[in-house]
């Protein structure tokens, strides 16, 4: 499974880009078959027109990180076979949920058209909405807020608007500004051995939503335990959304509730961290600070060997303190489907479910190669790999299958 680089050290600099190894299995053999039968397509497009054929790097894409992590769960632990494409319709397929062209599959996130092209605005949360005002000078109805923010949005340009809702926590983003880049980059934190097998690995979930969860899951299901450690001041999100969805993704977890409002929570969280061999979150480095919980020190003082962060837009400077979820990190990734009228939203959320499935094979391709590693996966650089091939506006006349998904555990 390969070595660390030659004449690694602590925090050498820069990181290891893993996506050779990712991608290291066969492609489908023919990618429109395989993303019209995956229940992906039927998610793609507008509502009253036929389903999107996506970019074929999607479904390559998707394909071989499947292959790799049916080949490395199969070597560690259990083998866990998962077509990689059908990840992206599960939700849907639970929900009932279908293609909406420029407003997402959840429905919480639009395409929208800026002065100078087009953005996506995500109002997910109660606080999106309050911030309006700050943020485009509207007063916006609070039932239907999408009129008033499309019309300010087009008397703006794409960066100056991307650019404040970043500084407001308001996840935006201009489509295709993040370039294609590491599907992950791995930081060298000192030595360890391989790990042997899964069994005894124990997996540390600080994650919520949708992308650290699947990791987790896939994880579980090859043979590592899972603790799903939540705030008791603010517990996962999704919780509140469809529960057969949530138990899809945490059905195998032992769930762990800490009280992080005093000094004593907030130690006993980096002790559960410190006894973990994989530590997986999707927070921005801020927010852990901000709890005494740092990455490097728990991998220099714990068990812990690889501690995967991961995030809208990636760790590193300004872009570390951005918001992003699944539909409008798709976007800056570049990650939708076209028609005659421009661009739509690619299957649901795309970016969250391609990134866990990411973050699983990035972790134990690590555990297999030994030592201690902090991984950094982001959801738009996830969805740029993606989107790396030509843009498609090819009809497609064949089947197209619904979404499906796997059983919970």
């Amino acid at each position: 499974h390969g070595d660390p680089p030659s004449g690694a050290a602590v925090g050498y600099d820069p990181p290891m880009d893993l996506t050779e190894r990712l991608l290291a299995a066969p492609g489908p053999s023919d990618p429109d078959v395989c993303w019209a039968a995956s229940g992906a397509m039927a998610l793609t497009g507008r509502p009253d027109a036929r389903p999107l054929l996506a970019p074929r790097s999607v479904t390559d894409t998707l394909v071989r990180l499947a292959g790799r992590l049916d080949a490395l769960t199969g070597h560690l632990g259990e083998a866990v076979p998962v077509d990689g494409p059908a990840l992206l319709g599960e939700r849907a397929a639970l929900s009932g949920a279908t293609r909406r062209g420029t407003t997402s599959v959840g429905g919480a996130t639009r395409l929208l058209r800026a002065r100078d092209g087009w953005v996506a605005v995500a109002l997910a949360r109660p606080w999106d909405l309050e911030v309006l005002p700050a943020w485009l000078g509207i007063e916006a109805d609070p039932d239907d807020p999408w009129p008033a923010v499309a019309a300010a949005l087009a008397e703006r340009p794409r960066s100056g608007s991307v650019a404040e809702a970043a500084q407001l926590g308001v996840p935006c983003a201009a489509l295709g500004e993040t370039p294609a880049g590491p599907l992950a980059l791995a930081q060298h934190h000192g030595d360890a051995a391989a790990t042997a097998g899964l069994g005894d690995v124990v997996v540390a979930d600080l994650s919520s939503l949708w992308a650290g969860p699947l990791c987790a899951d896939l994880l579980a299901r090859a043979g590592a335990t899972v603790m799903t450690i939540e705030s008791a001041q603010r517990p996962d999100g999704s919780r509140s959304g469809d529960p057969a969805f949530y138990a899809l993704l945490h059905g195998g977890g032992a769930p762990t509730v800490v009280d992080l409002s005093g000094t004593a929570g907030r130690r006993a969280l980096i002790e559960l961290l410190r006894g973990a061999d994989v530590v997986i979150e999707a927070a921005r480095p801020r927010a852990l600070a901000q709890l005494g919980v740092d990455a490097a020190d728990v991998l220099a003082r714990g068990r812990t060997r690889v501690w995967c962060g991961i995030t809208g837009h990636g760790r590193a400077g300004a872009a570390g303190e951005r918001v992003g979820f699944g539909d409008d990190a798709a976007v800056a990734g570049g990650l939708v489907a076209y028609d005659a009228a421009g661009p739509v939203f690619c299957a649901d959320a795309a970016a969250d479910p391609a990134t866990g499935l990411t973050a699983a094979v990035a972790v134990l391709d690590r555990l297999a190669a030994g030592d201690r590693w902090l991984l950094d996966v982001s959801l738009a650089r996830t969805a740029a790999v993606l989107a790396g091939g030509p843009t498609t506006r090819r009809p497609w006349h064949g089947d197209v299958a619904p979404p499906r998904t796997r059983r919970p555990r």
